[in-house]
Protein backbone atom coordinates (compact mmCIF):
# COMPACT_ATOMS: atom_id res chain seq x y z
CA UNK A 1 0.00 0.00 0.00
CA UNK A 2 0.92 3.74 -1.07
CA UNK A 3 0.08 6.81 1.01
CA UNK A 4 0.03 9.67 -1.32
CA UNK A 5 2.29 12.87 0.08
CA UNK A 6 -1.04 14.70 0.04
CA UNK A 7 -2.58 12.47 3.08
CA UNK A 8 0.46 12.26 4.72
CA UNK A 9 1.28 16.19 5.06
CA UNK A 10 -2.57 18.05 4.83
CA UNK A 11 -4.53 16.35 6.66
CA UNK A 12 -1.91 16.20 9.51
CA UNK A 13 -0.94 19.81 9.43
CA UNK A 14 -4.63 20.61 9.55
CA UNK A 15 -5.47 18.68 12.56
CA UNK A 16 -2.57 19.68 14.70
CA UNK A 17 -2.95 23.16 13.74
CA UNK A 18 -6.58 22.93 15.04
CA UNK A 19 -5.34 21.71 18.51
CA UNK A 20 -3.06 24.92 18.02
CA UNK A 21 -6.41 26.64 17.96
CA UNK A 22 -7.74 24.71 20.64
CA UNK A 23 -4.75 25.78 22.83
CA UNK A 24 -4.76 29.52 21.91
CA UNK A 25 -8.46 29.15 23.24
CA UNK A 26 -7.51 28.02 26.76
CA UNK A 27 -4.34 29.99 26.83
CA UNK A 28 -7.07 33.20 26.38
CA UNK A 29 -9.21 31.84 28.87
CA UNK A 30 -6.66 31.77 30.96
CA UNK A 31 -5.93 34.92 30.47
CA UNK A 32 -9.26 36.89 30.76
CA UNK A 33 -10.33 34.72 34.43
CA UNK A 34 -7.06 35.67 35.97
CA UNK A 35 -7.46 39.29 34.12
CA UNK A 36 -3.50 38.79 32.95
CA UNK A 37 -2.97 41.09 29.44
CA UNK A 38 -2.50 38.22 27.02
CA UNK A 39 0.58 39.46 25.80
CA UNK A 40 2.40 38.71 28.80
CA UNK A 41 1.57 35.33 27.87
CA UNK A 42 1.85 35.29 24.07
CA UNK A 43 5.64 37.14 24.61
CA UNK A 44 7.03 34.81 26.99
CA UNK A 45 10.02 32.69 26.44
CA UNK A 46 11.74 29.62 27.97
CA UNK A 47 14.81 31.45 27.98
CA UNK A 48 15.65 34.90 26.63
CA UNK A 49 17.74 33.87 23.90
CA UNK A 50 14.98 31.77 22.26
CA UNK A 51 11.57 32.77 20.47
CA UNK A 52 8.53 33.79 21.93
CA UNK A 53 5.35 31.98 22.46
CA UNK A 54 3.42 34.18 19.35
CA UNK A 55 6.72 33.25 16.77
CA UNK A 56 6.60 30.16 17.84
CA UNK A 57 3.01 29.81 16.99
CA UNK A 58 4.19 31.73 13.59
CA UNK A 59 6.99 29.42 12.88
CA UNK A 60 4.67 25.86 12.95
CA UNK A 61 1.87 27.58 10.69
CA UNK A 62 4.85 28.45 8.20
CA UNK A 63 5.79 25.06 8.20
CA UNK A 64 2.09 24.09 8.12
CA UNK A 65 1.70 26.03 5.15
CA UNK A 66 5.42 25.89 3.25
CA UNK A 67 6.13 22.52 3.53
CA UNK A 68 2.75 21.24 0.96
CA UNK A 69 2.78 24.13 -0.94
CA UNK A 70 5.88 23.41 -2.07
CA UNK A 71 5.05 19.70 -2.45
CA UNK A 72 2.28 20.83 -4.43
CA UNK A 73 4.15 23.50 -6.55
CA UNK A 74 1.89 26.24 -5.43
CA UNK A 75 3.02 29.91 -4.32
CA UNK A 76 3.50 29.84 -0.82
CA UNK A 77 1.08 32.33 1.15
CA UNK A 78 3.04 35.26 2.71
CA UNK A 79 1.65 36.40 6.80
CA UNK A 80 3.14 39.39 8.26
CA UNK A 81 4.15 38.10 11.62
CA UNK A 82 2.71 40.62 13.48
CA UNK A 83 0.12 38.52 15.37
CA UNK A 84 0.49 39.44 19.23
CA UNK A 85 -2.91 38.23 20.48
CA UNK A 86 -4.44 35.00 21.27
CA UNK A 87 -6.92 35.56 18.67
CA UNK A 88 -5.10 37.05 15.91
CA UNK A 89 -2.36 34.20 16.61
CA UNK A 90 -5.68 31.66 16.26
CA UNK A 91 -6.87 33.93 13.11
CA UNK A 92 -3.50 33.10 11.28
CA UNK A 93 -3.45 29.70 12.10
CA UNK A 94 -7.47 29.18 10.34
CA UNK A 95 -5.76 31.44 7.17
CA UNK A 96 -3.28 28.16 7.01
CA UNK A 97 -5.91 25.68 7.60
CA UNK A 98 -7.87 27.55 4.59
CA UNK A 99 -4.79 27.38 2.67
CA UNK A 100 -4.53 23.69 3.03
CA UNK A 101 -8.11 23.25 2.13
CA UNK A 102 -7.99 24.83 -1.10
CA UNK A 103 -4.79 21.87 -2.39
CA UNK A 104 -5.89 18.54 -4.07
CA UNK A 105 -4.33 15.29 -3.78
CA UNK A 106 -3.71 15.87 -7.70
CA UNK A 107 -1.42 18.63 -7.15
CA UNK A 108 0.86 16.36 -4.69
CA UNK A 109 1.65 13.56 -7.49
CA UNK A 110 5.51 12.59 -7.79
CA UNK A 111 6.09 14.93 -5.09
CA UNK A 112 7.57 12.31 -2.36
CA UNK A 113 10.78 13.23 -5.43
CA UNK A 114 10.51 16.48 -6.05
CA UNK A 115 13.48 18.49 -5.32
CA UNK A 116 12.38 21.00 -2.66
CA UNK A 117 14.94 24.13 -2.45
CA UNK A 118 14.85 26.08 0.08
CA UNK A 119 17.23 29.21 1.81
CA UNK A 120 18.16 28.31 5.61
CA UNK A 121 20.40 30.88 7.26
CA UNK A 122 20.64 32.43 3.88
CA UNK A 123 21.99 29.58 2.08
CA UNK A 124 19.82 27.16 -0.45
CA UNK A 125 19.69 23.50 0.51
CA UNK A 126 18.08 21.05 -1.73
CA UNK A 127 15.87 18.19 0.00
CA UNK A 128 14.28 15.55 -2.00
CA UNK A 129 10.12 15.59 -1.56
CA UNK A 130 9.55 12.78 0.93
CA UNK A 131 12.74 13.30 3.24
CA UNK A 132 12.14 16.81 3.21
CA UNK A 133 8.63 16.47 4.44
CA UNK A 134 9.83 13.77 7.24
CA UNK A 135 12.77 14.71 8.09
CA UNK A 136 12.55 18.61 7.75
CA UNK A 137 9.06 19.76 7.99
CA UNK A 138 7.38 17.64 10.42
CA UNK A 139 10.20 17.90 12.97
CA UNK A 140 9.95 22.07 12.86
CA UNK A 141 6.57 21.95 12.58
CA UNK A 142 6.30 19.90 15.99
CA UNK A 143 9.26 21.53 17.84
CA UNK A 144 7.73 24.97 17.51
CA UNK A 145 4.32 23.44 18.77
CA UNK A 146 5.45 21.57 21.65
CA UNK A 147 7.47 24.88 22.52
CA UNK A 148 4.43 27.09 22.47
CA UNK A 149 2.14 24.06 24.28
CA UNK A 150 5.02 23.89 27.39
CA UNK A 151 5.31 27.94 27.56
CA UNK A 152 1.24 27.70 27.80
CA UNK A 153 2.02 24.90 30.17
CA UNK A 154 4.83 26.44 32.33
CA UNK A 155 2.56 29.67 32.37
CA UNK A 156 0.11 27.74 34.48
CA UNK A 157 -2.89 26.95 31.82
CA UNK A 158 -4.20 23.67 32.43
CA UNK A 159 -3.19 21.79 29.04
CA UNK A 160 -2.12 18.32 28.85
CA UNK A 161 -1.13 16.13 26.49
CA UNK A 162 -4.53 15.18 24.78
CA UNK A 163 -4.72 18.83 24.22
CA UNK A 164 -1.87 18.64 22.20
CA UNK A 165 -2.50 15.67 20.28
CA UNK A 166 -6.25 15.95 20.13
CA UNK A 167 -9.15 13.65 20.00
CA UNK A 168 -8.95 9.63 18.41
Amino acid sequence: MTISMYNLSVPVFDRYLGNLMHLLDKGAAYAAERKIDETVLTSMRIYPDMLPFSKQIQIACDFAKGAPARLAGVDNPKHDDSEKTFTELKARCQKVRDFLATLTPEQFEGSEKKIITIPIAGTPHDFVGLPYLNGFAFPNFYFHSTTAYNLLRHAGVAVGKRDFIGGA
